[in-house]
């Protein structure tokens, strides 16, 4: 059976899981930005929630990333740690099917928390879901290596803006290599997000 994804040229074990979780066929976001990002082109994407933007990224990741290398190649920032929560729940619900490792970044909580994030990102996690602010204590402290992140996504760049994140965001991408592919998701699109980008 033929759907959607197929002709995103995702592939076939990806679609068979997709169907798996119900998946049948892609939102408009995820028609847009599937094939550029398997292009390997960066991507700015105006997307609400709930329109599908976490699998429109989360599939060609699924596809890119190679679990055997033992660092952190991919960072999703978002502006909350409800947000990280669901894309982390998101990852985990089709990693059953793709053994991506994830960590979640996030603040609040107590030490147990810290060392947690801290030893998921140092033992190589795949893909590190994460808010700015924790992010930067863990660059700060922590002696986490973001020189080999290939995937940079900023999800709801316009409420990580809005909440003063910008200069913490410029931060975290100093840290990462130049050459690397960056998708950012965002409900409107200012002029700071334009300059962001």
């Amino acid at each position: 059976m033929t759907n959607g994804f197929a002709a995103l040229k995702v592939c076939a074990h990806t679609v068979e899981q997709l169907q798996k979780m119900g998946i049948k066929k892609p939102m408009p976001v995820q028609e847009q930005a599937i094939p550029a990002l398997f292009a390997g082109r960066d991507v700015i994407a105006r997307a609400q929630t709930g329109t599908g933007k976490t699998l429109a990224f989360l599939v060609p990741l699924a596809e890119k990333i190679d679990t055997a290398k033992s660092y952190v190649q991919a960072l999703v920032i978002t502006p909350t740690r409800e947000l990280a929560q669901q894309i982390d729940q998101q990852f985990q619900g089709f990693s059953y099917y793709a053994p991506l490792s994830t960590t979640v970044v996030y603040g609040g909580g107590d030490g147990k928390g810290w060392d947690i994030q801290k030893n998921g990102m140092l033992n190589g996690a795949d893909v590190v879901i994460a808010t700015p602010g924790r992010m930067i204590a863990h660059l700060q402290n922590s002696g986490v290596d973001l020189s080999h992140v290939e995937y940079l996504i900023l999800d709801e760049a316009d409420r990580m803006l809005d909440m003063g994140f910008s200069d913490d965001i410029m931060k975290i991408i100093s840290y990462m290599p130049a050459e690397r592919q960056t998708i950012m998701f965002s409900a409107t699109l200012p002029p700071k997000i334009r300059e962001l980008a």
